[in-house]
């Protein structure tokens, strides 16, 4: 199906190991001149769906397969304490629950990992308990279930930008920008002149959530929030 060369190589009982490896190296030649599309060969060689590889590819970025779950590597510190078997000190979170844990894996023990991408896209509207979101690229809609979106279902208004992460054709996670501004839709009158920061009240976004802001703060301002904590940053011009 591909290459005659690389099935002869294989197959062709050679006593010269130089003569072999020359063969297959014009086989591999071949191979990549047809295959001109470097999404198929990326297909075609990558391991499909996980990798199976040891505590020395604990990386920051990397996603682990940990009880069943996916898990985001944020820390990996390796550690000999004194005569004691090494090991390495991992802290993850959970990209189903977003839960937050840290463990020790034995040096050189052997680990799933997921091969997983990262693509941008926009929030279009809320199908029932579902969010739907649209590939910015291919324009490609999915459906995220309400757990994996999470808290972040607060900050969601349409045309929202978002990362998902997919492990093959499953949805791992999603993620919004550090940072979004929302106009206020409900909140008691502002106290004019006062710009204390510390004095704060409720105030209803519209996206519905509920978020304490400055009692300067009034209906119809625009405010800046933190998407990790809900928190109020700053006002900011409509």
């Amino acid at each position: 199906m591909y290459s005659r060369s690389v099935i002869y190589a294989l197959d062709n009982t050679a006593t010269n190991q130089g003569d072999v490896a020359e063969r297959l190296g014009r086989g591999l030649q071949n191979l990549l001149r047809r295959f001109k599309s470097a999404r198929l060969l990326f297909f075609l060689f990558s391991p499909i769906i996980c990798t199976m590889a040891t505590t020395a590819d604990l990386r920051k970025g990397a996603v682990l397969k940990f009880n069943n779950d996916p898990c985001l590597i944020l820390e990996s510190e390796h550690r000999t304490p004194g005569n004691l078997r090494a090991f390495y000190q991992v802290k993850m979170r959970n990209l189903r629950s977003g839960k937050l844990t840290e463990t020790r894996f034995r040096s050189g023990e052997t680990l799933e990992f997921l091969r997983v991408e990262k693509r941008e896209y926009q929030f279009l509207y809320k199908d029932g308990d579902s969010y739907v979101f649209m590939d910015k690229e291919s324009y490609d809609q999915v459906s995220v279930d309400p757990k994996i979106v999470g808290d972040y279902a607060k900050y969601l208004k349409e045309g929202s930008d978002s990362y998902i992460t997919f492990n093959e054709a499953d949805i791992l996670s999603i993620e919004m920008p550090s940072h979004v501004i929302l106009r206020v839709m409900q909140t008691e009158p502002g106290v004019k002149g006062d710009s204390v920061n510390n004095i704060m009240k409720p105030a209803i976004m519209e996206t519905g959530a509920e978020i304490p802001v400055p009692i300067f703060v009034n209906e119809g301002d625009m405010i800046r929030i933190d998407t990790s904590n809900g928190a109020y940053i700053e006002r900011v011009k409509g």
